[in-house]
């Protein structure tokens, strides 16, 4: 779930969004193919650490409800090269809330019907470190308040910057770097006394 150096490194290098949208406008489909390959991976890794378990919709069902909703309002879209990542992960983080209220409205659990399903040996049994890392970092992650969690998912997991931040989570940039680092400073908290 995290983002590797080298993809953010490719990132870096790849075009500009703001051409990339432009030319998606237009229906450019080359171009949605650029910006899909730039932002899927972080949205989907941001959105893992948004969701819990017991909300039915995972988190590459909730990117793929992000990218058709981009996809219906592009044409909507107004900033500058840095704001797309941004406009995208609000469109996502919309969506996250809406299935977390159908979630608690249903009042089931699909985490559970899986084990029930599968028994929990062969859930154990499926455990690979990497995974087991990420669980942890959720669970830390988790431990936050949630404007803390969500700045913190946002900048240190997948990569966006403040202003992209700010933009995805509707707040200020100052309140960007503030909740960073109150969460930063009670995950250290947390880690040094665990």
């Amino acid at each position: 779930m995290r983002v590797s150096p080298a993809a953010r490194e490719a990132e870096r290098r790849a075009p500009a969004d703001g051409a990339l949208v432009d030319r998606a406008r237009d229906g450019d489909a080359a171009a949605w193919a650029q910006l899909y390959r730039a932002h899927a991976g972080r949205l989907v890794a941001w959105l893992a650490h948004l969701t819990s378990p017991d909300v039915a919709a995972s988190a590459e069902d909730l990117a793929a409800e992000a990218w058709l909703t981009a996809a219906e309002k592009v044409h909507e879209f107004r900033g500058d090269d840095d704001a797309f990542a941004g406009w995208l992960f609000g469109i996502a983080r919309h969506h996250a809330q809406n299935a977390r209220r159908r979630s608690a409205r249903r009042g089931t659990s699909p985490v559970g019907q899986v084990e029930d399903a599968l028994g929990d040996t062969a859930i154990l049994h499926a455990l690979e470190a990497d995974v087991v890392a990420d669980q942890w970092i959720h669970q830390a992650l988790a431990s936050l308040p949630t404007r803390e969690r969500e700045v913190i998912a946002c900048i240190d997991v997948v990569g966006l910057d403040v202003a992209g931040t700010a933009t995805a989570l509707d707040i200020s940039q100052v309140a960007v770097r503030v909740a960073r680092h109150r969460g930063l400073a009670r995950l250290r908290r947390t880690t040094l006394d665990g």
